[in-house]
């Protein structure tokens, strides 16, 4: 039988960083939790990381730790372990992350773009265990993605393959925060999708999302509008079946590329409900190639908020 094996996971997010100590089999046996302290610049954050692990090891003292693996926002440059400009820390322009963590802990240290790792803990530890090769879809704020092949992430020739979110669906669309136009993110991304709820709103003033914000549309947000359609709202269920329905076109256009049939879709947004899924794989059927449509299968990540860790914790063991 294998010896069970143990490495650090640490999920570098902008306001919160958890660490965790995670077991080959995918247990998470420590764990830690504390501010990230953007607003105070890149030297603090690097220290509150320091903290965190700190912790975590102190828990685990006892078991043998293979490495620290990291997922983070911003820019990667994954064969070096810099990170650079990561959202929501003041100052952040290139911080060597390999070597600050690694000087203070002389463990192997890997750092990752934060959606590669959660595909990579779906891989491992989630859904996508029994599929060697999927697409990976993170549906929150933005929509960003990962590429599994033969059981790996693919990173591409300079690490940013996997930017669903870019693929436009219409070449005369709105203006992306990325610069092109009609990229689905545009579409369907935390910003866009409150927006549409408050046009359509002025229509439906006896929707439950309304009462759910107290009648101010200012406060309108998808957590709503996802649990508004979780109680059987219509006009809810009508915005998120809207949203899957164009994030389908877009993941037409990668599985024909790719020649892929399966999409592991996470995200706060994706949690909004099985007909979710079922206006993604409608859209997605209409849009792939014939005969890709009888094997698709369109599935809910299974990790939830420990994909973080356990994915980060997956670059080392």
């Amino acid at each position: 039988m294998p010896r069970t094996r143990y490495a650090v996971g640490v999920d570098f997010g902008g306001t919160t960083i958890k660490t965790g100590v995670v077991s080959s089999e995918g247990k998470i046996v420590a764990q830690s939790k504390v501010p990230t302290l953007g607003e105070q610049g890149p030297a603090a954050v690097v220290r509150q990381m320091q903290q965190s692990i700190a912790e975590v090891l102190e828990q685990a003292k006892k078991m043998k730790i293979n490495g620290i693996g990291i997922g983070s926002p911003g820019i990667i440059d994954q064969k070096a372990g810099v990170v650079y400009d990561p959202p929501n820390i003041s100052g952040w322009r290139r911080v060597d992350l390999r070597k600050e963590i690694g000087k203070r802990f002389r463990l192997h240290v890997e750092v990752e773009n934060d959606a590669n790792v959660a595909a990579i803990a779906e891989a491992k530890f989630g859904a996508g265990k029994r599929f060697p090769d999927f697409l990976f879809v993170i549906w929150g704020t933005g929509v960003g993605g990962g590429i599994i092949l033969d059981g790996q992430i693919y990173r591409g020739p300079h690490g940013g393959a996997g930017e669903i979110g870019h693929v436009s669906i219409d070449y005369q669309g709105p203006l992306c925060n990325c610069g092109a136009k009609g990229c689905v993110e545009a579409y369907i991304g935390q910003r866009r999708l409150s927006q549409r709820a408050v046009e359509r709103l002025r229509d439906h003033p006896g929707s439950r999302i309304l009462s759910l914000v107290g009648g101010d549309t200012s406060k309108v947000e998808p957590v709503y509008i996802s649990q508004a359609a979780l109680e059987g709202d219509g006009l809810a269920r009508e915005l998120f079946t809207e949203a899957g329905t164009l994030l389908g076109v877009a993941l037409g256009s990668v599985l024909n590329t790719l020649d892929l049939r399966v999409v592991i879709i996470g995200g706060g947004i994706s949690a909004a409900g099985d007909f979710v899924y079922d206006a993604i794989k409608s859209s997605t059927q209409e849009h792939v190639m014939k005969p890709m449509r009888k094997d698709l299968k369109i599935i809910p990540a299974k990790l939830g908020n420990a994909a973080g860790i356990l994915g980060a914790a997956g670059l080392v063991l």
